[in-house]
């Protein structure tokens, strides 16, 4: 069976052409047809079958010999060319919203039927599969550091890619080192275990987490508070509870993120290793809190106590692994966050601006977020086309990972936008945006994901 033709979409730069837009303001079909053809490589044979016409019937309306003016047919246009329904005196077309941005409920999917596979005997090719090889064997300080190698390495794939196919390594590994916590280790060992099983739960939750599956995000993070109260890592708990917060100010739960990270600083407070940047990590999160709960007073108090902790960490502080991200690029877009949290977009856009030129490009997670952020204060403040330009830099890293944050970030923006739709510059963003939903290869937004 043959594939079915796709539907050949006028470009964003003739949709904004000062030709074509006086040609549909006026419903000179002619000319539109002119233009699709000489601008974009329609010809009139592909026009009619888009637009479920005759060839003979759309021949007749570039010779000037026919006007067409059935509302049905003025759609049918539109829809099969895919000009905008403003543009045309009609009403938003159902295609100019991407179903990919239409919000929906995750469902977690049916679990197989128990019993081995006919590969169940085959170790895995991921890491943990290749350390099950070594199960008998007692652990030692080298694996220890095979295991942290393994967990760095899953965190930069993580923000290059997003967590959803790294998820089942993941869980393995947890399960492979819970085993060895099973048997008694010398202190140091079990303690190492200890600290290896509590960051790859933490990383499981976290990616539970990014694709907004919160109840399963919510059990591996209490797993990891449970695994690193074992051995009193009171900043590990702390950076946990720090995760839960986040998350519960994305649940629109803001005053569950504010409790949240208040037991994240007690835990901090108690023993020693909590270091300035964990500090500043954390009254950042406070920060976001209070701006969820639309306190400015207490959000700027956080603020300030976020700089003052950075502003004291000196070279050779030994912080733990994973608090190292949040260095100065992320303090800076962090604040400008919570500034736009608060509707101060004057004070947010360059902070955030600032921040994605000096960040790293790798993280495309995090250049999709932040290039969001940048787009909404930039909308905010009446920048409508650099608001659009912004948006439409961020769509290639957005598009590169799997994160249904991310999803929700382009999904906010693209509704933020409706009251402009008919601005040359939104109708240019909503064109590459689909443009980009249809790349192969590629998952949707609504698989995409600070």
């Amino acid at each position: 069976m043959p594939e079915p033709r796709r539907t050949k979409e006028l470009p964003a730069s003739l949709i904004t052409d000062p030709e074509m837009i006086d040609a549909c303001r006026v419903r000179d079909f002619a000319r539109i047809f002119r233009l699709a053809k000489a601008r974009a490589g329609i010809h009139p044979s592909a026009i009619a079958r888009q637009c479920d016409l005759t060839p003979s019937r759309v021949g007749e309306v570039i010779a000037g010999r026919r006007q067409l003016l059935h509302m049905d047919v003025i759609e049918r246009i539109a829809d099969g060319l895919r000009i905008p329904g403003h543009m045309l005196g009609l009403a938003r077309r159902a295609w100019e919203t991407p179903d990919a941005l239409a919000p929906h409920e995750l469902v977690e999917p049916a679990r197989p039927a128990a019993g081995p596979g006919p590969l169940a005997a085959l170790p895995g090719v991921e890491v943990d599969g290749i350390l099950a090889l070594a199960a008998g064997a007692s652990p030692s300080p080298s694996m220890l550091q095979a295991l942290r190698s393994s967990i760095e390495d899953y965190w930069r794939r993580d923000d290059e890619h997003g967590g959803e196919t790294l998820r089942p390594a993941v869980v393995g590994q947890l399960r492979y080192v819970e085993g060895l916590l099973r048997d008694r280790r010398p202190a140091a060992i079990q303690h190492g275990l200890y600290g290896v099983a509590a960051e790859l739960a933490r990383l499981t939750g976290w990616t539970y987490f990014d694709a907004r599956r919160y109840h399963q995000s919510r059990a591996y993070f209490s797993e990891a508070l449970q695994l690193a109260r074992e051995i009193n890592d009171h900043p590990f708990m702390a950076n946990v509870l720090a995760c839960m917060s986040l998350q519960a100010t994305y649940q629109d739960k803001p005053a569950d993120a504010l409790a949240l990270v208040s037991a994240a600083q007690d835990q901090a407070r108690v023993g020693p290793g909590t270091t300035p940047r964990v500090r500043a990590m954390l009254a950042m999160r406070e920060a976001f809190a209070h701006a969820a709960l639309g306190s400015k007073r207490a959000t700027h108090g956080a603020i300030k106590e976020a700089q003052r902790q950075f502003e004291r960490i000196r070279p050779g502080d030994p912080d733990p692994a994973w608090v190292t991200y949040f260095d100065e690029p992320k303090l800076m877009v962090d604040t400008g966050i919570a500034h736009g949290r608060l509707g101060e977009a004057a004070i947010a856009e360059p902070l955030i601006a600032d921040a994605l030129d000096l960040g790293d490009e790798s993280n495309r997670r995090g250049r999709a977020f932040h290039a969001f952020w940048l787009a909404r204060t930039q909308l905010q403040r009446g920048k409508i086309d650099e608001a659009c330009h912004t948006a439409t830099r961020a769509l290639v890293p957005a598009a590169a990972v799997t994160s249904e944050r991310v999803t929700g970030h382009l999904r906010e923006f693209y509704e933020q936008l409706a009251p402009h739709r008919e601005v040359p510059a939104a109708v240019a963003f909503g064109a590459r945006l689909r443009e980009v939903l249809q790349l192969p290869g590629q998952r949707t937004p609504s698989s995409i994901r600070t």
